[in-house]
């Protein structure tokens, strides 16, 4: 993945931010100023910048086509004669967000040329030349230095492996290397297109493209068009998010509130729920003499399992995730509140258009532009008395849903009886991800026999670390690692002796936040 710190991602949060500058401002509610939003492109890209597609002119098309996006809206049919305004107009008017959830620029994908090896400058046309000795077709001829006959080559990386000045390197197709699934192929003109009856939606394509070419359809504009419409508008924040600003216990909160959200929900609590009924659905399980149970928080492995290795299918936990247990609870709470889910996934937002009960899926890249917009410096906001829920306090293990192995580890301190349990995690679905997963599916399916060591528990993350690593994270997942430690243990109850401490569900409802 991409790191972070990027001028493709740079330039989605300034457009979003420059949208909701204008949307808050109530700019784009009348119709006398609405057509200031035609002055994006040449804000977010002023003269004197130094163009990536041969010119500003073309760079601020494309910047155009990403406004559109922000909004909401899909850019396969994009009309360049409709303006700005108009899609505003549409985005007023829009009920509940549109599917897809991705969407791609094909003006900004860059046609990559597919995989290939090629010697560089580092090769020293050495005596050895095993580059040239191993290769099976005879493709390699050495003078100054090693060349490959493309006619020849099948791309078997043998070269690659035996140079010793790894002096002959593979050119990747960015997007398709990263999507674990196929699901990226080339078109006749050589961009990229999306199949989402393969796609499992773990953004992976979207944060490892450097030209920004697949962009997620931003839920910000509705949420915050409610906001203004003096909705009760509550904010859910997984766990991942509290690891996503250096903040104190209710500085979060405090924020959200400002930013217009009525109420604040800590999915945290959802994730105690989740880790109580998957601990006694596994207990359950195996006594049933089950061969294995997986979790069911990540919505992009489940799809992958129901799509691509529905051998497993049977063993995924049929305990709900911990944003729709939250959702529920918000609901009970007040049954007309709109609820808003606040994470690092993209998958979440498939997971989103699956129940009712979620109505919107926010990243933590959006509610990030909308702190800038509303000039929110979480960092300075005072944290109030009633910023922090009193009657329920999430456990440390539901906090660490977001990180690789939280999930077991959560299912584990609340098993009655430990020793039943052997645990194994998948750190990340990539193809290597991919193949281990089909292989638990063998086993399940009986064509490969199990032994006293098969895992029994699997947890299962897309993101490499876990949520805290997800597609639209805006802290490295290093620093992100280190924030949910803090954030996990900053008043937060232990799971003391193993014992989990239960969700009281009527004080959480009834708590005033």
């Amino acid at each position: 993945m991409l790191n972070q710190n990027n001028n493709s991602a740079h330039l989605k949060k300034n457009i979003l931010v420059e949208i909701m500058k204008l949307q808050l401002s109530g700019k784009l509610l009348d119709e006398a100023t609405i057509d200031e939003i035609e002055k994006i492109p040449e804000t977010i890209i002023p003269d004197g910048s130094i163009p990536v597609r041969g010119s500003i002119e073309e760079d601020r098309k494309i910047a155009r086509i990403r406004t559109v996006a922000r909004l909401g809206h899909s850019v396969e049919d994009y009309d360049e004669s409709k303006k700005l305004a108009d899609y505003v107009r549409e985005a007023y008017a829009r009920e509940s967000p549109t599917w897809p959830m991705l969407t791609m620029i094909q003006s900004a994908c860059n046609a990559c040329v597919k995989p290939k090896y090629f010697p560089t400058d580092a090769c020293q046309a050495c005596l050895a030349r095993p580059c040239q000795e191993n290769c099976p077709k005879k493709a390699i001829t050495v003078t100054d230095r090693a060349r490959i006959d493309p006619a020849k080559c099948i791309n078997c990386g043998i070269c690659a492996q035996n140079c010793p000045y790894h002096a002959i390197i593979k050119t990747v197709v960015p997007c398709e290397e990263a999507c674990p699934v196929g699901a990226i192929t080339k078109g006749a003109d050589g961009r990229e297109s999306i199949d989402y009856e393969k796609c499992i939606f773990c953004g992976k394509c979207m944060s490892n493209c450097p030209f920004g070419a697949m962009m997620d359809k931003s839920q910000l504009f509705d949420v915050v068009k409610h906001i203004m419409a003096g909705k009760e508008v509550v904010a859910m924040y997984a766990p991942a998010i509290g690891a996503q600003f250096r903040t104190k216990p209710g500085q979060l909160e405090e924020a959200l509130r400002l930013a217009g959200f009525t109420k604040t929900w800590e999915v945290a609590i959802g994730a105690d729920i989740t880790a109580d009924k998957e601990a006694a659905e596994f207990e359950e399980r195996m006594a049933h003499g089950d061969k294995m149970m997986t979790t069911s928080c990540c919505p992009a492995y489940v799809r992958a399992v129901n799509i691509h290795v529905p051998e497993l299918s049977g063993c995924i936990s049929d305990t709900k995730s911990p944003m729709i247990y939250t959702a529920e609870l918000a609901k009970q709470a007040n049954p007309d509140c709109i609820t808003v889910f606040i994470g690092p996934c993209l998958a979440k937002r498939r997971e989103g258009f699956d129940t009712d009960i979620v109505d919107y899926v926010l990243s933590v890249e959006e509610i990030n532009a909308l702190f800038t917009a509303k000039g929110i410096d979480i960092a300075k906001v005072e944290s109030k008395p009633d910023s922090v829920p009193t009657s329920y306090v999430p456990t440390v293990s539901g906090r660490n849903f977001a990180k690789t192995g939280g999930v077991a580890e959560s299912v584990r301190v609340r098993l009655s009886d430990k020793s039943i349990l052997r645990p194994s995690v998948i750190n990340g679905l990539d193809k290597a991800g991919m193949k281990q997963l089909t292989t638990y599916g063998q086993i399940n399916a009986g064509t490969i026999p199990s032994t006293p060591e098969t895992p029994n528990l699997i947890e299962v993350m897309a993101c490499e670390g876990g949520c805290i690593a997800g597609p639209l994270v805006i802290a490295n997942p290093k620093l992100g690692n280190g924030l949910l430690t803090l954030y996990a243990n900053a008043g937060s109850k232990p799971d003391e002796n193993g014992r989990p401490i239960k969700c009281d569900i009527n004080n959480v409802i009834n708590e005033k936040r």
